[in-house]
């Protein structure tokens, strides 16, 4: 279960954003993540709510947005939706292809409250 140690260096980029922007709650934290990044959502779900707990993200959504694995075939230059690990190009049916998105996995924002403030402000 790798999701723990994702979660974990999660939290060390959140924690250098509360100190930065003297957040003092976190309500949303949105997350993408590329279909190839071999993370389990429930899991990550699961081990983001465990790692919150006592923290300015205690309660906090995490919405995770997964990114489809998509190629750029070298011959033709097509871009195309890599389905079921399929690394052949539907155009030209070339396999040198170039991976263009799907390994993702970071912050996208996260939906907090700042000292001082009395509305939501994205930060990330």
């Amino acid at each position: 279960m790798h999701e723990i140690a994702i979660v974990s260096s999660l939290f060390e980029i959140i924690n250098r954003q509360v100190a930065e922007h003297r957040i003092e709650s976190i309500s949303r934290v949105h997350l993408k993540v590329g279909e190839m990044a071999s993370v389990e959502p429930m899991t990550l779900t699961a081990c983001f709510e465990v790692l919150a707990e006592g923290s300015v993200a205690q309660g906090a959504e995490l919405v995770i947005e997964t990114l489809p694995v998509t190629a750029r075939c070298v011959p033709c230059d097509a871009l195309f939706r890599v389905v079921k690990y399929q690394f052949q190009c539907p155009t030209c049916r070339g396999d040198a292809v170039d991976l263009v998105s799907g390994k993702e996995l970071y912050i996208d924002s996260l939906e907090a409250r700042c000292q001082g403030e009395s509305h939501e402000k994205a930060a990330a």
